[in-house]
């Protein structure tokens, strides 16, 4: 099932995010303040919410004219994301390290054993749909610290496999807060009226059957043969539906049973989306749902990244049509 819904009429009896995460996550985690984080991430995302509700009346569409260390042009919803996310995360109490898109430096708050907390994280993903009313998201890799030793750079370079958590969110029709811990997957619908993220989709599982795949087909000159032919594989058994909002793609093929593809490619060898705070914790979030994600020769979360900002190939849904493809490109 893709998350048996628990909505009521009303919303007056339904779970709220705090009432399941302190239910349901692993004990130590809630003892070490994994709550905590998780209320920031909570916090932040209705800051972006009201934000991306009155974007153009607030006059924050368009760009800042500025641009990140990824060499992409920042949207002024870009800046305000992290401006609202970095703040909570950072003011909570119990995270000693961030890393962020937009951001190139990491931002150090404690080196404090009562801060046990990393996070990295995309604040705004998809952010040039804004001006287009396009879904947008948040996406965030939850860490413990493996020592109290001084934190670094290094201390954020971590494979995925050793996330304790990750959360997504996505603002479209409604904003939907997912997180994932060991062998759980929830999903939480912000209620406009009390401001609380109330449980509507429990233990999320992505569905047996493949129903789509997602990938921009526009790229597909620049692809290399075996990824052509992957594709045209796909072609054949699934139909299309991409938005070309990362977080939009993934939350749909999670719920609905699909395999997002985003290769590397004769332009972008490496990829283009980030394995710190887009691949890593999405695939975190596939695979305890019951899917897979991959670069396309190895596990996503086996990969032991180099740098903060690093990027990879994806590959992430349905295990089965993951480990397809997967083989397609091996031949």
């Amino acid at each position: 099932m893709a998350g048996d819904p628990v909505m009521s009429d009303s919303g007056d009896s339904m779970k709220t995010l705090a009432d399941v995460v302190a239910e349901t996550a692993p004990a130590d985690l809630v003892a070490d303040g994994f709550l905590t984080v998780v209320d920031a991430i909570a916090d932040g995302a209705r800051r972006v919410d009201g934000l991306t509700r009155r974007a153009a009346l607030a006059g924050i569409l368009g760009d800042t004219g500025e641009t990140n260390v990824q060499g992409e042009i920042v949207q002024v919803l870009d800046a305000a994301g992290t401006d609202a996310f970095v703040s909570s995360l950072r003011d909570c109490g119990v995270v000693a390290a961030l890393a962020c898109e937009e951001l190139e430096e990491a931002v150090f708050v404690s080196d404090r054993p009562d801060h046990p907390y990393l996070v990295m994280f995309d604040p705004v993903d998809g952010s040039s749909n804004i001006d287009v009313a396009v879904t947008i998201g948040s996406i965030f890799a939850v860490y413990r610290r493996s020592d109290d030793s001084r934190v670094s750079d290094e201390t954020l370079l971590r494979p995925g496999r050793e996330q304790c958590g990750a959360v997504y969110v996505v603002y479209g029709s409604s904003t939907v807060l997912v997180v994932a811990t060991e062998g759980r997957v929830d999903g939480f619908t912000l209620d406009p009226a009390s401001g609380e993220f109330l449980h509507s989709h429990d233990q999320i599982r992505i569905p047996e059957k493949c129903a789509a795949y997602s990938v921009n087909e526009g790229n597909q000159g620049n692809w290399h043969p075996e990824m052509q032919a992957a594709v045209a594989e796909l072609r054949n058994d699934y139909g299309l539906r991409y938005v070309g909002s990362l977080v939009a793609d993934f939350h749909r093929d999670l719920l609905k049973g699909g395999i997002f593809l985003y290769p590397g490619d004769l332009k972008s060898p490496a990829g283009k989306l980030r394995l710190g705070y887009e691949a890593n914790p999405l695939c975190y979030v596939a695979e305890q749902a019951g899917g897979a994600g991959s670069t396309g020769t190895e596990r996503i979360l086996d990969v032991q990244p180099q740098q903060l900002h690093q990027r990879t190939p994806l590959i992430v849904g349905n295990a089965d049509v993951v480990e397809r493809v997967v083989a397609r490109l091996a031949q």
